[in-house]
């Protein structure tokens, strides 16, 4: 005797729970780890890493070779070695001092959190919305065609044969 079709289903869903579970996991360790740098260079590189070149367009501090830029790494060298500040306190000093866009990404925290939960949410409620649409369709045994759609298709049909004959 085969076992009931609700039965593959509650055998299946309990992957897909512990699947989900596994992701949520995983992202809360990922935006939560805090792998600070080593040494003094390493900081200066990842901060600057993390800061937009006022001037140029697209690029790093750490990447542009600009006046601008330059001056940043020398005062985000100064105030790694007199060592009193953490690298978010020198990335808002730097965002105070010099006008304009000057983060490459956008804070964890706040508005800016927006930037990176409205997409992951999107993508979620599109593959949610997906799921619903094919679990309603395979529920429903496919797309049966009306009398109406065989009617259209022998009409068809016929007239592609009267244009070859």
């Amino acid at each position: 005797m085969a076992a009931p079709s609700g039965w593959r289903a509650a055998k299946r869903w309990p992957g897909w729970v512990v699947l989900g579970l596994v992701v949520v996991a995983l992202s809360v360790v990922g935006m939560t780890s805090d792998s600070t740098p080593l040494t003094d260079q390493e900081r200066v590189e990842a901060i600057s890493k993390r800061l937009a070149c006022p001037i140029c367009d697209g690029e790093s501090v750490f990447e542009s070779r600009n006046p601008t830029s330059e001056a940043i790494r020398v005062e985000i060298r100064a105030q790694v070695d007199a060592g009193a500040a953490t690298d978010d306190e020198i990335v808002s000093f730097i965002e105070q001092r010099f006008p304009g866009r000057v983060l490459l990404v956008p804070r964890s925290t706040g508005i800016d959190a927006l930037a990176w939960a409205l997409p992951v949410f999107a993508a979620v409620c599109a593959t949610a919305g997906l799921g619903v649409a094919f679990w309603r369709w395979r529920r429903a045994g496919g797309a049966v065609p009306s009398d109406d759609d065989r009617a259209m298709v022998a009409a068809a049909l016929e007239a592609e044969r009267d244009d070859d004959g």
